[in-house]
């Protein structure tokens, strides 16, 4: 969900945020999007997840807030956004939105551990979020809730944790992306960092080029490009559409 608020009338974001989000109650959403103003940026975008933790990014949200942004509010692209994690830019054309991230830091391989009673290699980074990155032999079927909230937890990542991303490689350009995401605490059916960090990883491990094709769960394709520097990913440019679901207005308490 995305909100203008350039002038502010939400008192608790955050609890207003874990009410909206409910299954059952509210209207059922991964999180919340605020449109605030901002003096280093064209506005600065809050991401709220659906437990009332604020995000420091948020790649499929970008691309939302941009369409709803130049549609609904009228701002001219290209145009820059606030994040927590630095200035991000973006473009539009023929429906297609183009979000260049901040540069991806901190990256680790291989990092091994035990979760979930089976012992896993990852790598990580952080793509304005933190990322682990796992590639299991098969991916149908694979108990991504269970071993992302075990991986999600692991000392390895405290104390903020981490989301976590399981990856089939299905071509030289084409990869295939499940993620457990932090904030929800359960697989959602995309998420921008998240392929994003499937796609840096996948490339510094030579198994991609860019620009690589990203399926994810719910089977929208999001396209990552990027340079290799120094034998790291930089410049790098997530790619996707965005679509209007609904429009509301919240009378609840």
């Amino acid at each position: 969900m995305v909100i203008d608020h350039r002038k502010p009338f939400i008192s608790d974001v955050k609890e207003f945020t874990r009410k909206i989000c409910g299954r059952q109650f509210g209207v059922g959403a991964d999180g919340v999007l605020l449109i605030e103003k901002s003096d280093k940026a064209d506005f600065k975008m809050r991401i709220i997840n659906a437990d009332g933790s604020e995000a420091e990014m948020c790649g499929n949200g970008s691309r939302c807030i941009v369409r709803f942004a130049h549609e609904i509010l009228g701002l001219p692209v290209p145009f820059t956004m606030e994040t927590l994690a630095g200035i991000i830019g973006c473009e539009m054309k023929d429906g297609w939105i183009k979000v260049r991230l901040t540069e991806p830091k901190d990256f680790r391989s291989p990092i091994n551990l035990v979760a979930n009673g089976s012992k896993m290699t990852l790598s990580f980074v952080n793509t304005g979020v933190p990322h682990a990155v796992h590639f299991p032999s098969k991916l149908k079927g694979y108990p991504v809730r269970e071993v992302g909230m075990a991986v999600r937890q692991h000392k390895e990542f405290a104390p903020r944790g981490t989301n976590v991303n399981f990856v089939e490689v299905n071509g030289p350009h084409e990869i295939h992306v499940r993620t457990y995401e932090r904030g929800v605490e359960d697989e959602t059916l995309a998420c921008g960092t998240g392929v994003t960090a499937s796609s840096i990883v996948s490339a510094v491990l030579h198994k991609v080029k860019s620009p690589v094709k990203v399926t994810t769960t719910g089977g929208e394709v999001i396209h990552v490009y990027f340079e290799i520097k120094g034998g790291f990913p930089t410049n790098v440019h997530l790619e996707g559409k965005a679509h209007f679901s609904f429009r509301g207005e919240w009378i609840g308490g």
